[in-house]
C-alpha cells in the first residue's frame, strides 16, 4: 500500500445488514488496545442531521460529504496513532456504488482514481449481506433504508468495487451470525498477524 509509514489499515465493508459494524466492535474488544475503530462516516453525517434525498444532485452532494469525512477521519487517526491497527467501518471506495454516473464519474469527481483509493487499505474484509440468503435482514442502523432486493444489488456493486484489492477476503453469509463472525475474526487475526510480520519496521 502507499502509506508504509502509517498504521495497518483494514476496511470492513459489504452490503446492508451484513453485520460489519457489530463485527468491528467485537474485533476491537477481542484484539484490544492495538485496534482503533474508525466509525462509518455516512452514519455520523445522517445522525447529525445531513438530509437524505433521492434526486441525483442530492446523492452527489451526500457522497462528496461522506467521502471527505471518511478520508479525514482515517487520516486524523492514522497520524495520531501510527502504531495501531485502524479498523475502518467502510472506506472511501464505497461511495462509488451510490454515484448516479457510475464508478468512473465518482472517482473523477473526487479527484482520485479507483486504484488510488484501494491502495489506502492494506486488507479488505467484505461481509456478504444476509439478504443474499433470502433472509429479511434487520440492520441495527436506522439510517439504512434498503429493501432486500436493493440490499442484494448494493452488495453486488460493492463487491465488484472492492474485489480487485490484492488482500480482499470474503466473509460469506451464514444463517448463524455467530459462525459468520467467527470466520471473520479468524481471517482478521491471521491477515493482521501476517501483515505485521512483513511490514517494514517503523
Amino acid at each position: 500500500m502507499d502509506h508504509d509509514a502509517g498504521p495497518l489499515r483494514i476496511a470492513l465493508t459489504g452490503g446492508p445488514g451484513a453485520g460489519k459494524t457489530t463485527a468491528a466492535d467485537l474485533f476491537r474488544r477481542e484484539i484490544g488496545d492495538e485496534v482503533l475503530l474508525v466509525p462509518e462516516s455516512a452514519t455520523i453525517l445522517f445522525r447529525g442531521g445531513f438530509p437524505r434525498v433521492d434526486d441525483a444532485d442530492g446523492q452527489r452532494s451526500a457522497q462528496r460529504a461522506i467521502f471527505s469525512v471518511q478520508r479525514s477521519l482515517e487520516d486524523i487517526q492514522a497520524a495520531a496513532h501510527p502504531d495501531r491497527i485502524l479498523l475502518c467501518d467502510r472506506g472511501t471506495v464505497d461511495g462509488a456504488a451510490y454515484w448516479p454516473e457510475g464508478v468512473d464519474g465518482f472517482f473523477a469527481s473526487m479527484g482520485s482514481t479507483h486504484d488510488d483509493e484501494l491502495r489506502r487499505y492494506d486488507i479488505v474484509l467484505f461481509f456478504e449481506t444476509a439478504a443474499i440468503g433470502g433472509d429479511a435482514w434487520e440492520g441495527g442502523n436506522r439510517y439504512r433504508t434498503e429493501s432486500n432486493e436493493e440490499a442484494v444489488e448494493l452488495d453486488r456493486r460493492l463487491r465488484d468495487l472492492w474485489s480487485p484489492h490484492p488482500a480482499f477476503h470474503l466473509v460469506p453469509h451464514n444463517p448463524s451470525f455467530l459462525r459468520k463472525i467467527t470466520v471473520a475474526l479468524s481471517i482478521l487475526e491471521s491477515v493482521a498477524a501476517d501483515h505485521r510480520r512483513t511490514r517494514p519496521a517503523r
